[in-house]
């Protein structure tokens, strides 16, 4: 098992500490109801369809039953093409207000308890960021924890997103895994156990082959972040041709890019358990690739396409590399991050992503064109119809739970992404990507009523998705908030997104209180 701890200590803050306490059952949302009519919204579908409305839509029990049109923009509606409210039915007037389908995180680690002692304080930013379903990539607090609390969100126990767990490959296993027979045997075995899927780092040619294989054989899905200790002899593209349906971040792919090279051109005092040498020198990864639209960039770009493979980039978690300032300044750390999570994010030799031991104006700008290059592959991929993704991979690099998320829309953007494009990513191919599209990702009759509701048109500014809004001034000359998602709605559950916000500041407040605690930049006290 050395080698597997090795490799997992990638999640060190995670594994190595307690589990987090689980979320409190108890119902918070408004139903389902018999009848739940949503009335006068204007839909963005999430298949990329353009905005249309006012529209109704009718919910019974947990399933879209009717989408009407009712109307047209700036005339009285017809109130007899409006479906009828029943007796122990319901209406929510969102006159105005834009629907869109709940969002999908494909990346959303619930986080160990140096993070977050609390998992309802994860649950809550996700929901009141409008993010109904997650993918826990790797299942640090345990897969019974996780399956646990999989299960009680399943049955609206308590306030949380779905939950897809995908646990780390080798977790649990007695010894080492070496075999392709041990690697077989550890992959059914995880299926036993009652896990969606496979959350890989790499291994030996020859046991990862065998996993994703046996692992796509008995029909469950895989992601993988290729790490630099094995990416050398197993990149990206021998991933997706042995059945891996998602890649994370970027790793993996600049490797399979090589044309001139085998091996990242490593400085010759790096040590990969040093977290500035690994990420100072991963900023300069994408210049050794093939440049863009180049013959061999090309040839991997459509063999991922061929194999109808999934790049889930998580932008998010390493724009602190880019502009650090801006990272640990952002608005919502005062009052939504919790003290243990900002203690987290600093400067330590000893935590994953807490890689600030001398970083500055030269690292900031190698990626700044790391992400230039990464971007142009990732655009690309999406202009020649391939699935790409959302993720946030939050609770790490100053990333606070459901804003990264936000974040990520808007870095999708400046990748070249139309707000439409950027919302089908959220919603529909992440859906896709998990193997739920039949029942979500997108506004259709007959499917799960998960939904976000607010009252800001979220393609003309993504910000207004943020808890905090965005600022408009207004008539009579003065700055103020708006947006922020109005309602989450789950499972025909309709849950007050500004409320379950003010729930974590609460909490952070108490937080706070126990011990004093202000935030305050590194090196400043």
């Amino acid at each position: 098992m050395k080698r597997t701890i090795l490799v997992f200590s990638l999640l060190a803050s995670i594994t190595l500490h307690a589990q987090i306490q689980k979320a409190p059952e108890v119902k918070e949302g408004d139903g389902p109801h018999v009848q739940l009519i949503i009335r006068g919204i204007t839909l963005i579908d999430g298949t990329g369809a353009p905005p249309q409305g006012p529209i109704d839509i009718e919910v019974r029990g947990n399933r879209i039953t009717k989408i009407e049109t009712v109307g047209y923009p700036g005339v009285p509606i017809n109130p007899e093409r409006r479906p009828k409210l029943e007796a122990g039915g319901k209406e929510l007037n969102c006159e105005g207000m834009y629907l869109m389908p709940g969002f999908v995180d494909m990346h959303g680690h619930i986080g160990g308890s140096a993070q977050a002692p609390y998992a309802e304080y994860v649950f809550k930013l996700w929901m009141a960021h409008g993010i109904t379903t997650v993918r826990d990539p790797a299942c640090g607090n345990g897969l019974d924890w996780v399956l646990d609390q999989k299960k009680k969100s399943a049955a609206n126990q308590i306030t949380a997103p779905r939950i897809h767990a995908y646990n780390v490959f080798g977790a649990g296993a007695k010894e080492k895994i070496t075999t392709a027979e041990q690697a077989r045997a550890w992959v059914n075995e995880n299926k036993l156990k009652g896990a969606d899927g496979i959350k890989f780092f790499g291994a030996a040619p020859a046991v990862m082959d065998a996993a994703l294989r046996e692992n796509k054989r008995i029909g469950l899905r895989s992601a993988c972040h290729h790490a630099q200790l094995d990416v050398a002899r197993w990149n990206v593209v021998k991933s997706a041709e042995a059945g891996l349906t998602s890649m994370e971040h970027w790793y993996g792919l600049p490797e399979a890019l090589f044309a001139d090279r085998t091996i990242q051109d490593y400085p010759l005092d790096y040590n990969y358990q040093n977290e500035q040498h690994r990420f100072e020198n991963a900023g300069k990864l994408w210049k050794q690739a093939a440049p863009p639209f180049s013959e061999h960039w090309n040839a991997v770009m459509n063999k991922l396409l061929a194999l109808d493979f999934t790049l889930d980039p998580t932008f998010n978690i390493y724009e602190a590399s880019r502009d650090l300032h801006k990272a640990r300044r952002a608005e919502w750390h005062e009052e939504y991050t919790l003290p243990q999570l900002w203690s987290f994010f600093q400067p330590n030799r000893r935590a994953h992503g807490s890689y600030w031991f001398n970083w500055g104006t030269e690292q900031e700008v190698e990626w700044k064109t790391n992400y230039q290059l990464w971007m142009a592959f990732v655009k690309e991929y999406k202009n020649r119809g391939g699935r790409v993704t959302t993720g946030s991979d939050s609770g790490f690099i100053f990333q606070t739970y459901g804003f990264a998320y936000i974040r990520e829309l808007e870095l999708l953007r400046e990748c070249g992404f139309h707000p439409l494009e950027i919302i089908r990513s959220a919603t529909l191919f992440g859906a896709q990507a998990l193997g739920v599209e039949k029942d979500l990702g997108s506004v259709e009759v007959g499917k799960l009523a998960d939904f976000i509701i607010i009252d800001q048109n979220p393609l003309q500014n993504l910000q207004v998705l943020y808890g905090t809004g965005a600022v408009k001034l207004s008539d009579d000359n003065k700055p103020e908030r708006v947006g922020g998602v109005n309602y989450t709605v789950k499972d025909g559950i309709v849950y007050d997104a500004k409320k379950l916000l003010a729930d974590v500041k609460k909490l952070v407040a108490a937080e706070k209180a126990k011990t004093g605690f202000v935030i305050k930049q590194p090196g400043m006290e």
